[in-house]
């Protein structure tokens, strides 16, 4: 089996000219992406990109992509990176002040930069929280003359606010088939705040409350560019502030910050109008201020390791497949076995790589100091992975992503010399582990947490019915016939009536199918599409099934309506674990750490 191998018509193209990179601030360790410059000149001016916070960084990771890259093509090098104990990233201390780690982490990218490929001047850019660390950062960075701020946060309190809101807005939004989540009581008595799985301690949030941007102008900036929100701008006064202080201020408000940074990644978009202006003003901005930059070395930096060295294991980016097209990060123990085993972690939905709430590399740092070699990857076209000719970005059910999971493990074998794979993944990850293994590919276990479908076809879209509604919403309708305001939606025609009779009718169809195909079972007659067989088939040939649901996952519905009894019949071969409490992302970190021992018992205490 050769990772070059591919489908036809699934051409991946090499990736654009960017290399993943470590890089030092203080005690911690960055990860960052460096985009080089497209034109042949050298330019000396250069742009460091500031992410937003937690759930919003997920969200926008594409957009940022999209941002320096564009950045680059106008011949401004460009690095994105993940602040200290973000993203990939070394881990920080909870209780910390995050604010002043993260702007120093700034301020050590704009050093990085000006390192590797000789810029005198820097502009930030900052998108949401970022634009205000960058500003925190600015007395830190003396080579830094301009400021891009995209939807920034000039108020600390109101920012604070928001997130409230959001929590509150994530109880309301869970299914009554739910269980609540259980008390993070380390959280709770700390003062610090949990939003959408991403941790603000309370050193950060009294920081926070400190701030407003209106009566801090940007020093040392002398060009700012200030896009606000279209349909909540909130930048126009500290915009004014700026220009009565001397700084040549450009203020728009343009739409695009909710599809980029407050849209789930497979539904995300790259705001447009907002990267056009933004390109145009760093266009402007070269052309008046542009020097030659200084010759940077072709063997620079001699003294760097492209490494992420932890206590008990390490960590470093790798390029496999065709063209090296797919990317991943592979953590690893300090001391790795000759007869490694592995575990390769799949793409949820379009979240990178990390993993929905930073999921990935939680579990992969805990597991390779067990001995275990993790390899958390993109599948093409999502994340940090080329996308197939062809094909869109961000495509939650890549018709080829077995070939991508083929190269997979095709690289660890052959690198790390594994003799024991196993392949898990959130939702979707579930779903393409699901067929990896179907397809026979050689793996010796299957893990899926919250698998949602089991089937897939070309052609359907995420706004089609899902199996998930057929099974989960049932149940919901029949508890609101007794709610007033259900009823109240229906008599005002906010209530698609087509979808809920469709939704019903297919439930029933499901259902005759499910004892038609429990019946042609015992009767040794296989029909298509009949994941109970699959299952059948999959421990023929030795493979270990693990189902793993949050409470009330319509996945178990639909699990024993298309699989029916073989589930029973593989017995412990294929096993069935229930996480009392958590939501479809396991996104309280109480709910995760009961994930993280259910995955880690499966990985380990069944299989020394």
């Amino acid at each position: 089996m050769s990772a070059d191998l591919q489908s036809e018509g699934s051409e991946l193209p090499r990736t654009a000219q960017a290399e993943a990179l470590y890089f030092d601030s203080g005690s911690d360790r960055l990860f960052g992406w460096l985009h080089r410059a497209g034109s042949a000149s050298g330019s000396s001016l250069g742009l460091v990109l500031c992410s937003p916070f937690g759930y919003e960084a997920s969200c926008a990771h594409r957009g940022i992509r999209r941002f320096a890259e564009a950045a680059a093509s106008l011949g401004l090098p460009s690095l994105r990176f993940d602040y200290a104990g973000t993203g990939d990233s070394s881990d920080i201390d909870p209780s910390v002040g995050q604010l002043e780690i993260w702007s120093r982490s700034i301020a050590d990218a704009v050093r990085e930069l000006r390192e590797r490929t000789g810029v005198v001047q820097v502009c930030l850019l900052g998108f949401r929280l970022g634009s205000l660390l960058a500003t925190l950062a600015l007395p830190r960075c003396v080579d830094v003359s301009a400021l891009i701020a995209i939807a920034p946060v000039v108020s600390g309190r109101r920012y604070l606010r928001d997130l409230r809101l959001t929590r509150l807005a994530a109880a309301v939004g869970q299914s009554p088939d739910a269980p609540a989540p259980l008390d993070d009581r380390s959280v709770a008595t700390s003062g610090a705040m949990e939003v959408s799985g991403y941790r603000l301690s309370a050193a950060t949030i009294e920081a926070l409350k400190q701030i407003e941007l209106p009566a801090a102008v940007p020093p040392g900036v002398s060009d700012l560019l200030v896009i606000d929100r279209a349909d909540l701008p909130s930048a126009l006064d500290w915009a004014n502030q700026a220009t009565a202080a001397g700084v040549r201020t450009t203020y728009a408000a343009l739409p695009g910050f909710v599809e980029m940074c407050l849209t789930a990644p497979h539904l995300a978009s790259v705001p447009q109008q907002m990267l056009d202006r933004t390109e145009a003003w760093l266009a402007n901005w070269r052309q008046s201020v542009d020097t030659p930059s200084r010759t940077i070395p072709h063997d620079f930096p001699v003294n760097r390791v492209n490494l992420l060295s932890l206590s008990d294991c390490t960590e470093q980016t790798v390029s496999f497949g065709p063209n090296g097209a797919l990317f991943g990060v592979v953590t690893e123990p300090v001391a790795p076995r000759s007869a490694s085993r592995a575990v390769i972690l799949l793409n949820a939905g379009a979240d990178h790589h990390i993993g929905a709430n930073r999921m990935h590399v939680s579990l992969a740092r805990r597991w390779a100091p067990q001995g275990c070699v993790v390899l958390r990857m993109d599948l093409a076209g999502i994340g940090d992975s080329a996308t197939r000719t062809g094909r869109p970005d961000d495509e939650t059910f890549p018709p080829a992503a077995i070939d991508d999971i083929r190269a997979a493990i095709h690289f660890i074998h052959t690198r790390y010399g594994a003799i024991h794979i196993t392949l898990g993944g959130l939702c979707s990850g579930a779903y393409h582990a699901l067929r990896a293994a179907v397809a026979g590919l050689p793996v010796n276990c299957i893990v899926m947490f919250n698998a949602q479908n089991y089937f897939w076809s070309e052609g359907m879209t995420l706004s089609d019915l899902q199996e998930a509604e057929v099974v989960r919403n049932p149940g919901v309708y029949r508890e609101r016939v007794f709610s007033a305001a259900a009823w109240r939606r229906l008599f005002r025609g906010n209530v698609n009536i087509r979808r809920v009779v469709m939704i019903y009718a297919q439930r029933v169809r499901w259902t005759m199918e499910s004892a038609i195909r429990e019946l042609t079972r015992g009767l040794g007659i296989r029909l298509p599409r009949d994941l109970g067989w699959e299952l059948l088939d999959i421990r023929a040939r030795g493979v270990e099934i693990v189902f793993v649901f949050a409470r009330g996952e319509p996945g178990i519905g639909l699990l024993k309506l298309q699989a029916g009894s073989a589930v029973k019949r593989l017995g412990d071969a294929c096993r069935l674990r229930i996480v009392e409490s958590g939501d479809h992302t396991f996104t309280e970190s109480s709910a995760r750490a009961v994930l993280e021992d259910v995955l880690s018992d499966e990985l380990f205490a069944r299989n020394p």
